[in-house]
């Protein structure tokens, strides 16, 4: 099963203030996303985070983070993530049950394969920045502290508009 989280901001204090997140302090904060993650992820599942995991710029204090969640992980590079190094990911695609899903930090205007109704998933906005056609905002600040599951995902595109760029079958364009 796949999993979407982001901007998660461990060990990030002064997010808790910026995004008016309900957690008395940090290490309460980091305590309730690892359970909340825990709760849903099984440890076989696959979570693609979407950028800002930990403000902490060493490798071995995320690593802290990471060996406390369930699942296998994959990585997109935020803007607080001083911790990675070249070889994470700037964006990842894949095809998922015969759809193609896209994952940047940022949301984008168009995304690879965006005219054939692609879905992009992203972060950086907090729920601040309200989806364009097929995309969603996987932090978690606008999933109530909660990863997102693929199965989640097809429920909230079914109702999303085509994207602005799509080309419909048919249209000469194609």
């Amino acid at each position: 099963m796949y999993w979407f989280t982001g901007d998660e901001h461990y060990g990030h204090a002064n997010i808790i203030e910026f995004c008016n997140r309900p957690f008395r302090d940090v290490h309460h904060m980091n305590k309730e996303l690892i359970l909340r993650h825990n709760e849903v992820v099984a440890h076989n599942d696959v979570v693609v985070h979407a950028g800002d995991f930990t403000l902490h710029g060493s490798a071995r204090k995320a690593q802290e983070f990471i060996e406390r969640l369930n699942g296998k992980h994959v990585f997109v590079r935020g803007s607080h993530d001083k911790w990675m190094d070249r070889s994470y990911h700037e964006r990842w695609e894949k095809t998922i049950e015969n759809q193609k899903v896209v994952v940047d930090h940022y949301a984008g205007r168009v995304w690879p394969k965006s005219h054939f109704n692609s879905w992009q998933l992203y972060g950086h906005s907090h729920g601040g920045l309200p989806p364009e056609g097929k995309q969603w905002d996987v932090g978690v600040d606008n999933n109530n502290f909660y990863p997102v599951s693929f199965e989640q995902i097809v429920q909230i595109m079914e109702s999303c508009p085509d994207n602005l760029n799509y080309i419909k079958k048919g249209d000469r364009r194609r």
